[in-house]
């Protein structure tokens, strides 16, 4: 027979101690709640007192609905932490728990215990005073709104040995897991892992602004939110990366249109907040994230949030783009690479897009990733999610490890069929494909990638006459008195610039199509720049029609998009180069093998 920790019972209704308690579970019953998730309310035993104060966290909710909890049980607590209720009543959270003997093993009830009463050693045989039991029954199913331990993996977690006291010694340190909306006192010690920057607001109620925070300890994490006064008092106080204990904050239902943070609620700091820097702080983990393998992104729905981790195969360089509000941002695209062998692509945004490097193909964990099916399946990097580069996780380390061995010889299989002009594996095709598989013909248009060798090029009307500002490639019209007009910037000017649009007709072995090659990839399959073709072409037409001489029957890899469009009443496929690079032959023939293996598989 087990030997139950007489005196733990005694020792957990004051507060003190209780880990590693060997008990039995002798009772064990459902709590249902309206808006938070369902508890599970337990009454334990140590052979000499019963409490029934205990409530399973939502983490261990499976133990129960598997029987693995069951009446009679014998367990070993290994965690917990105590809440201290309104009636000043305490209630023991299990957050961790240790089946050592099934109950199918277990005679019965181990001893006489008898229900704890604080304040005596022995209680009463007789049953508690319902009119006694009701308010904290009451108190308990309100307790079913708390926080759900978060289920995600701990990373470089180290148990402390004792939640340490705060700055002061004005009240302990309790995990993030333990804070809900019925408490008023308690401290948090937590590390920062990703701050907003200040974002300001105006309307008829008047102006504010406000910063929000993400912050995590050893059992789950949570988003803070400071207004006004608070962004004045903390924006600048807090660090990402750092620890601080965190006190007074209100609490609330999370409004998970705004956050992808794992927690039930939220926090907002309010006057009587305080954030005091931490200076121990290597017990408390630098990320929690419930990491998806890439080559499960594509059973995912589209716009779900997910964490994924991988290794930068490629980076492109960085772009700016104009959104429709006319307001310009950075944008980097680079792909990601694990174990499953797949890739795929991910944009950063903004100053995150400016400031990677992706020199050293370094692990990247990113915390909050939109999943979107633009060209298959893609990942975008917003301000709520947070980028880790060579994060100190074990999932990182044996990432690396596996790179470095034998990971880093293979192309991979990318989930997004567009991509930047990175290389890599993509969608590709054959030119009978193409028309066989029906692309460009849905909604969206498709991109795919071919190698083919250019059979003819038309020489008619290859070039055109186009504004001479920087960001504008409008065709200017000849006043005839050697000014040029462009009608969008509604500005004439004394010159203008060659722009080149050329029409190709391209072959591989099984089909060919005619494509339209815009400046850069006309440039790159002509080897000329349009302002030399224009002087050629006004100069000496002999050497004008070489360069295409020379160009024909050079082979290159095409990246191309594809659409079905309609004009006069005729649809046909328009087919626009997005990319011309050479043939890397070594590549090409490991594909060619692999393809043949495949085959003959």
């Amino acid at each position: 027979m087990a030997n139950l920790s007489e005196g733990a019972i005694e020792a957990l209704s004051n507060g003190i101690g209780g880990n590693d308690a060997v008990l039995q579970l002798v009772n064990l019953r459902k709590i249902e709640s309206g808006s938070g998730p369902t508890r599970f309310r337990v009454m334990m035993s140590d052979g000499l007192h019963t409490l029934s104060s205990f409530m399973l966290s939502t983490q261990l909710n499976f133990m129960a609905e598997e029987n693995l909890l069951a009446p009679n049980c014998i367990c070993i607590l290994k965690k917990h932490v105590t809440n201290i209720l309104k009636d000043k009543r305490r209630v023991v959270i299990i957050l961790e728990i240790e089946v050592i003997k099934p109950a199918k093993d277990v005679a019965g009830r181990i001893g006489d215990p008898t229900p704890f009463a604080e304040g005596q050693v022995k209680a009463p045989q007789s049953a508690p005073n319902p009119e006694t039991r009701q308010p904290l029954q009451q108190q308990l199913k309100n307790e079913a709104g708390n926080k759900s331990f978060n289920r995600d993996r701990d990373f470089g977690k180290k148990t402390p040995s004792a939640m340490p006291s705060t700055p002061g010694g004005s009240s302990k340190v309790v995990p993030i897991v333990s804070l809900n909306p019925y408490q008023s006192k308690w401290t948090i010690r937590a590390r920062v892992t990703n701050k907003s920057s200040i974002r300001t607001w105006s309307n008829s109620r008047g102006d504010g602004k406000l910063f929000s925070m993400e912050i995590v300890d050893e059992s789950g994490e949570i988003r803070v939110t400071g207004f006004n006064q608070e962004v004045d008092k903390f924006f600048s106080l807090v660090e990402v990366g750092k620890v601080y204990y965190v006190s007074k904050g209100s609490l609330k239902i999370a409004n998970k249109q705004y956050t992808s943070v794992k927690n039930d609620y939220e926090m907002t700091l309010s006057g009587e907040s305080t954030i005091i820097p931490c200076e121990d702080s290597s017990d408390v983990p630098v990320m929690q994230c419930d990491f998806v393998s890439i080559g499960d992104l594509e059973n995912r729905e589209k716009d779900a949030i997910v964490d994924v981790i991988g290794v930068c195969k490629s980076v492109d360089d960085v772009t700016r783009l104009t959104t429709k509000a006319n307001k310009e941002v950075s944008k980097r695209t680079l792909n990601l690479m694990d174990m499953s062998g797949k890739l795929v692509t991910v944009t950063l945004w903004g100053e995150e897009a400016e400031k990677f490097d992706g020199s050293g193909q370094p692990i990247i964990a990113i915390k909050g990733a939109k999943l979107s099916d633009y060209g298959g399946r893609s990942l975008s990097a917003s301000f709520s999610s947070t980028m880790t580069i060579n994060p100190d996780i074990p999932e990182a380390h044996k990432l690396r490890g596996w790179y470095d061995k034998e990971g880093h010889a293979l192309d991979g299989q990318s989930l997004t069929e567009m991509k930047g002009s990175g290389g890599g594996a993509t969608n590709w095709k054959t030119l009978s494909d193409v028309k066989t598989e029906h692309l460009g013909h849905g909604e969206k248009a498709d991109y795919y990638t071919c190698i083919a060798t250019i059979v003819y090029l038309r020489k008619e009307n290859c070039l055109y006459q186009a504004c001479p500002s920087q960001d504008c490639n409008k065709k200017v019209v000849d006043q005839q008195n050697g000014m040029f007009r462009c009608e969008k910037c509604d500005k004439e000017f004394p010159n203008f610039k060659y722009r080149l649009i050329l029409s190709a007709n391209i072959a591989d072995y099984a089909d060919n199509q005619w494509v339209t090659c815009f400046q850069e990839s006309a440039e790159a399959i002509l080897g000329q720049n349009a302002a030399y073709m224009g002087q050629l072409k006004d100069s000496n037409e002999v050497a004008f029609d070489e360069v295409f001489q020379q160009a024909n029957f050079n082979t290159f890899v095409f990246r191309s998009r594809v659409k079905l469009e309609t004009y006069n009443d005729e649809s046909r496929i328009k087919a626009t180069v997005m990319d011309v690079k050479p043939v890397d032959h070594k590549d090409y023939i490991k594909r060619l093998i692999l393809n043949i293996r495949k085959l003959a598989a």
